[in-house]
């Protein structure tokens, strides 16, 4: 009898045994198939490495004249006020001087600015009057250091923000002498009519650089450091593969490398923490 129930308690005990075993063995499995990890990615492109670069203007009317008097006296009259639109020949103001009346009148059609006289006054024939500006043709003033002026030439495009708006402007000289304060001047003509663009405005200007030709074009966030490698990972078939590459230039959206990618291949930009070589990918996002 004590035989035939040790016996049976081995056999409870195997089972048992059996059971954990199995148990764990079907975890392990779960856990194994669990192991996928979520990634974003973007795809490797060719082209060009461009690195844009901001400077600051202000724009100011892009032809104007000053209104002068030929000889000092009284201001007798205004006929117009800041702001006013003029053509060639309208009276401008009559100056009461030493010789009689002089009538001062526009040269050129365009938008009365800088008057700052009142009738009663007197006013010099030293300084102007006032300016007539042509604000239908706007262009920007801007200073850049010398190692801008290989980048910017004559009938270059550049995209200028006047406003929270942006225009399409072109380079329409670059001067090689500093100025005062040390910068060279450099003008962009705004190219639209009709802008209402005010002068004396800031404007940002955003200059195009580019830094590598025909390159494999990748986001900067694609590329992983480890021990004095760089790599990506290229995802194929929900799996990741690690592909050495060489960095050419870096920046902080794209960077140019070399390597055994190409234009097309997806890589990943996020989620990298945790893969390995051989690793399957669920792809949340890409391109």
């Amino acid at each position: 009898m004590k035989k035939l129930l040790l016996l049976t308690s081995f056999i409870l005990l195997i089972s048992l045994l059996a059971a954990c075993t199995n148990g764990e063995t079907a975890e392990e499995e779960e856990t194994e198939e669990e192991k996928v990890i979520a990634v974003e990615t973007a795809e490797v492109k060719e082209g060009n490495l461009t690195l844009e670069k901001k400077i600051y203007g202000r724009t100011e009317p892009h032809r104007s004249a000053p209104v002068m008097l030929t000889a000092p006296g009284e201001i007798d009259s205004l006929e117009v006020t800041n702001g006013d639109k003029v053509e060639e020949n309208d009276l401008i103001a009559v100056i009461k001087t030493q010789m009689g009346n002089q009538n001062i009148r526009a040269k050129e059609d365009g938008v009365i600015l800088g008057l700052k006289a009142k009738e009663g006054d007197l006013a010099s024939s030293e300084e102007p009057l006032a300016i007539i500006a042509d604000l239908d043709a706007i262009r920007i003033q801007a200073g850049v250091t010398a190692n801008m002026l290989d980048i910017l030439a004559v009938d270059d495009k550049v995209t200028a923000k006047v406003n929270g708006k942006k225009f399409e402007a072109t380079v329409t000289s670059v001067d090689r002498l500093p100025d005062d304060t040390g910068l060279y001047p450099v003008a962009f003509a705004i190219d639209e009519e009709d802008t209402d663009i005010a002068p004396g405005i800031v404007a940002e200007l955003i200059i195009p650089e580019e830094k590598v030709k025909s390159a494999l074009i990748v986001p900067t966030a694609s590329l992983v450091e480890e021990k004095e490698e760089t790599f990506v990972y290229v995802v194929q078939n929900d799996h990741v593969k690690k592909v050495p590459v060489k960095p050419i230039e870096v920046q902080s959206k794209n960077s140019a490398i070399e390597g055994k990618v190409k234009a097309g291949d997806k890589i990943v930009v996020s989620g990298q923490l945790g893969l390995a070589d051989g690793q399957q990918v669920e792809v949340l996002k890409g391109e």
